[in-house]
């Protein structure tokens, strides 16, 4: 259903993109891998208990003092939510919006293929690139983890959380490729597919202050990716997951819909 001769000139244009956010998440993981080391971990304490807003807003509220639940503050806490969420509102919008406002998509429609196979190869083009970025990522950190500190990750409750955050990424992805399939102007399509998700994030570093603003949670889908719960096992955590992963689905199925219908100037 897809078209492969686009698909890999999809990745190989994303290629320079997608290595630079691999590179920055691989770096920041071994600096959080290497910061595990007890004394370090004293002055990053202090820090928090003079910031305490600061840090829960960015989810680094760390409960858990061993090795796996200090990744999972530090790691999943921001970097793992932001940076992927990043490359997938920028690889969206060029995939399709940009593709039509730039003119080139024109060549796309001249060709044989339809406009359903051309939608589900960008779509995979995208969904391909978020997998390789948080596989890499997951990879580099366990690598980290074992060189330095042998045996001290928890590898079934990494692999939890990995997995959450690939469904909770597969979503914001899959909505911005249904923001990039709805409108012709990139403007357009960022205004909607970069617009909703950092409010999103916005909303959920609120409710991560305190009580104060914590029913705000119950208004993003950042809240169903609970990693500490995935963590300990928690099988409520694994619903939010599934909505998530059913929720990615829907929007990419809906994007490829809508490009298929509506109008597009050539």
């Amino acid at each position: 259903m897809i078209n492969f001769t686009l698909y890999v000139r999809g990745m190989k244009s994303s290629g320079k993109m997608l290595l630079l956010f691999a590179v920055v998440l691989v770096l920041y993981f071994a600096v959080v891998v290497w910061m595990f080391d007890p004394e370090l971990q004293e002055s990053l304490e202090q820090f928090q208990q003079t910031m305490p807003e600061l840090m829960s807003a960015f989810g680094m509220g760390q409960q858990d003092h061993s090795l796996t639940g200090f990744v999972t503050s530090y790691m999943y806490g921001f970097m793992m939510l932001v940076f992927p969420m990043v490359f997938s509102i920028l690889l969206a919008n060029r995939l399709l919006a940009g593709a039509v406002d730039h003119g080139w998509m024109a060549y796309l429609l001249a060709s044989p293929n339809t406009r359903i196979k051309i939608a589900l190869t960008q779509g995979k083009v995208l969904g391909s690139g978020l997998v390789i970025l948080i596989l890499v990522s997951a990879l580099s950190g366990l690598l980290f983890c074992e060189w330095l500190f042998p045996k001290e990750l928890e590898l079934k409750g990494f692999l939890f959380i990995n997995l959450g955050v690939l469904a909770l990424q597969l979503f914001i992805a899959g909505f911005c490729f249904f923001a990039s399939c709805l409108f012709n102007e990139t403007k357009h399509s960022l205004a909607l597919g970069a617009g909703i998700p950092c409010l999103a994030y916005l909303v959920q570093m609120l409710a991560n202050i305190g009580e104060e603003f914590e029913a705000l949670k119950y208004g993003t889908f950042f809240s169903l990716y609970n990693p500490e719960r995935l963590l300990a096992g928690e099988s409520s955590a694994w619903w939010g997951v599934a909505i998530l992963a059913a929720g990615a689905l829907v929007f990419f199925v809906l994007g490829v819909f809508l490009f298929h219908k509506r109008d597009i100037p050539v």
